[in-house]
């Protein structure tokens, strides 16, 4: 669990568009999180909060199909 495995992620999805539409269709921060974990990123809530407050990002989505503006 580490804020590193969540820029990882974030770097990930910035990158791979297929990628980061499994987790832009996440209704909450834990199937975010439980996502995550089933590819390789172990992290908490918490963890990602603080990366997403560090960044001034929001966790909340917009659009159909939703999107997320976190991604790096």
């Amino acid at each position: 669990m580490s804020k590193q495995a969540v820029e990882d992620l974030l770097t990930k999805g910035g990158k791979d568009l297929v990628f980061r539409a499994k987790y832009d269709a996440a209704k909450s921060k834990e199937i975010f999180i439980e996502r995550a974990a089933e590819d390789g990123f172990e992290f908490t809530v918490e963890e990602l909060m603080a990366v997403l407050n560090d960044a001034g990002d929001t966790f909340e989505s917009y659009g159909n199909p939703p999107k997320r503006s976190i991604w790096w």
